[in-house]
């Protein structure tokens, strides 16, 4: 029995999710159970209170805002707890059409792909603003070359994820989840394909930032922090390299004035190269140990792996226990 849940990121909601719930589809090939998580992200509205009332399967509250990759990593949780074979990730404001979760999951009942990503078609898609095609273009390659995919629409939250590559994964940013989790699932070599999507008019801005450059900003950093965490011996061999080559080049040019008898003048020179090559050498070595906190990084993802799994065969082993509990609850009652 493959089982799909459909997880919803939510803050402040109580007016688009009704739509956005309407839209989803209640039956799929090769799925024989869908439900509707709803992570409700210390909204102040009555989010939680639409989602009961449209029969959500599954609310997991948080009591204050936290942010989209906390609610995210938190519906994960809660999807793989609740026996989720595959997990879709859409927005709450309607910007994705439901039924095109059908084609999305596709390529995962199959067993092509662990990770299918909503391709939106960003450089002619008539919903974005030229200024936004562009910056979703260029940062859609800079993932690609970090992750080592190849993948058109890098920032697309609509995505499906099978059980064992939501298990792989965990979110570390504050900010968002679509890069961090790309870079990650990359470099595990986790098999990702894009998916032609459809998108509907956007209604009103993203919540997720407050300008175009604080977006661009806030992204760099995490695909920086993200590929680092992941290659740190050659970010940081990279940096050494370029201060040791800076602090080489006032250093040659000392021995050419002192070898030239004018070396007094240009001492300055020497002691400005010699610095960046000491800090160069430094930065290298910072490489080196990073790269051994990174191997230790891998034996306590792997440990977290495993304790999921054990989780998640606790979770299924009481669901089980329930349901016959439940089955023999009515032949106690006949007997009595």
């Amino acid at each position: 029995m493959t089982k799909l849940i459909i997880q919803i990121p939510c803050f402040n909601e109580a007016e688009s999710l009704p739509e956005t719930l309407v839209a989803l589809p209640r039956r799929i090939a090769g799925i024989d159970a869908i439900e509707v998580l709803v992570v409700d992200d210390g909204s102040s509205d009555d989010t939680a209170a639409v989602a009961r009332r449209f029969g959500v399967d599954h609310i997991v509250h948080h009591r204050r805002n936290r942010g989209l990759a906390a609610a995210f990593q938190s519906g994960l949780d809660a999807a793989l707890a609740a026996g989720a074979d595959i997990i879709v990730n859409t927005d709450a404001d309607g910007q994705y059409v439901g039924e095109d979760i059908a084609r999305l999951v596709a390529p995962i009942v199959s067993g092509e792909a662990d990770i299918a990503i909503g391709d939106r078609g960003v450089a002619d898609n008539a919903h974005f603003h030229p200024v936004k095609r562009l910056l979703q273009r260029l940062g859609s390659h800079i993932v690609q070359r970090l992750s080592r995919t190849d993948l058109r629409d890098a920032v697309s939250g609509f995505r499906a994820i099978s059980r064992d590559a939501a298990q792989r994964i965990t979110i570390t940013t504050e900010f968002s989840y679509t890069t961090d989790m790309l870079i990650q699932a990359g470099r595990k070599r986790l098999r990702i394909v894009s998916v032609p999507i459809r998108t509907n008019p956007t209604l009103r801005p993203s919540r997720l930032f407050k300008s175009i450059p604080q977006f661009i900003a806030r992204q760099l950093v995490t695909m920086t922090r993200a590929y680092t965490t992941y290659n740190p011996l050659r970010a940081f061999i990279s940096v050494g390299l370029l201060l040791a080559v800076a602090g080489a080049l006032p250093i040659l040019r000392f021995l050419w004035f002192w070898a030239d008898g004018n070396g007094n003048g240009h001492v300055q020179s020497l002691v400005i190269g010699g610095a960046l090559l000491v800090l160069g050498v430094i930065t290298g070595l910072l490489g080196m140990l990073a790269d051994l906190i990174g191997a230790n990084r891998k034996l306590l993802e792997a440990a977290l792996l495993h304790i999921r799994q054990l989780d998640e065969r606790v979770a299924s082993l009481e669901r089980s226990d329930d349901r016959l509990a439940a089955r023999a609850e009515p032949r106690r009652a006949k007997r009595a």
